[in-house]
Order: structure tokens, then C-alpha cells, then sequence
């Protein structure tokens, strides 16, 4: 059985590797990611991993993989960092409280059956200040991402209360992503 990855994170590839799973192919899901009115962040991260899954091609005995990370702080689902001005409203937003990092990720079996689970990881920065959040966004670290930080990298030694996820956090909860991978029958250690 052959494994198509629905991402175009290399970081989604790197967890992968942490499995032993390489897969055959990777493609990348083109799909609107905005919000929809009134949506909860867990159903719309949930949505989004489906319909990721759903927007590529899966040919015969092969297993579709997909994934997104949404950020939420409340109800309120946080954007991407696509500019340094958002990048840096999102880590004043995120300084010093509590936030959920929502991981979901969709395997659709060579069957066609589609099965979701979900990650659920609360982070807390610690208070940040200007000169942090300055010097964060210098590095180019945290641009394009979810909530506008890596976790992996330099903002890791910001939180100071992680409970859920790691590898969620950084964009694919391997638990649950394992578990999903094996119900499709890919032969998994």
C-alpha cells in the first residue's frame, strides 16, 4: 500500500520520518482555508484535514494523509502570520495566556473510508516582551505559520505549560496519526 501525504509542510514530512513512514507521494491540497461563519476552532480544523484529504487524487491501493493546525485563543481561530505586522499582533495576542492548538488530520483508506481524529494541545507563553517579540520576528522564524510561532525552534523557550501534543503543536500529532495510519492497514512498527 502506498502512502500520499496531502501537505506542502516539510515539517509534516519530517514527523512522518518519525514513524518510518515515507511516503510515495506528496501533494499539495488546494483548498479555501477561511473560516466560516459562527465555526468553532475544532470543527473547523477538522473540516479543513478532510477536505485536504478529499482534494487529492488517490489512485488504487493508495492511503491519503492530511493534516492542518489551527490556533485558537477562546473561540477565536488566529490566522496565519502572512505578514511581520500580523505576526507580531498574534504574539502580543498569545504573550503571557493560555491557547489551544488544535492538530487534526484525516487518512482517507485505499477503501475510500475517511477517518479523523483530533489533538487538542493548550500552550502558554510566558510574557513577552517588545524586544522578544522583535527579535522573534527578525529571525523569519514563526512567518507563514499558525499563530505566527514554531514551537520547534526559538518560541519553545516561551512555554511554560504544555499539556497535550508536541509533535500536534509542530503540525502533525503522531498518537493519532499513527493510530489512523494503522486502521488503513499500513504495516507500521
Amino acid at each position: 500500500m502506498n502512502l500520499v501525504l496531502a501537505s506542502s509542510s516539510p515539517r509534516r514530512l519530517d514527523l512522518l520520518k518519525r514513524l518510518g513512514v515515507t511516503p510515495t507521494r506528496v501533494c499539495a491540497p488546494a483548498i479555501d482555508e477561511s473560516p466560516r461563519k459562527a465555526e468553532v476552532p475544532r470543527d473547523y480544523a477538522l473540516r479543513l484535514a478532510l477536505a485536504k484529504a478529499h482534494a487529492v487524487d488517490r489512485g488504487a491501493n493508495e492511503v491519503v494523509l492530511a493534516g492542518d493546525t489551527a490556533i485558537a485563543l477562546g473561540r477565536r481561530i488566529l490566522p496565519p502570520a502572512e505578514t511581520e505586522a500580523v505576526q507580531r499582533d498574534l504574539l502580543g495576542r498569545l504573550s503571557g495566556r493560555r491557547h489551544h492548538v488544535l492538530s487534526a488530520v484525516c487518512v482517507i483508506d485505499a477503501a475510500g473510508t475517511a477517518r479523523t481524529r483530533l489533538a487538542d494541545t493548550i500552550v502558554a507563553f510566558k510574557p513577552l516582551s517588545a524586544q522578544e517579540i522583535d527579535a522573534y520576528i527578525a529571525s523569519g522564524e514563526g512567518l507563514g505559520k499558525a499563530g505566527g510561532y514554531a514551537v520547534q525552534g526559538y518560541a519553545e523557550a516561551w512555554v511554560r505549560f504544555l499539556a497535550g501534543s508536541h509533535s500536534g503543536v509542530i503540525g502533525l500529532p503522531l498518537f493519532e496519526t499513527r493510530a489512523l495510519l494503522k486502521a488503513a492497514g499500513l504495516p507500521l512498527a
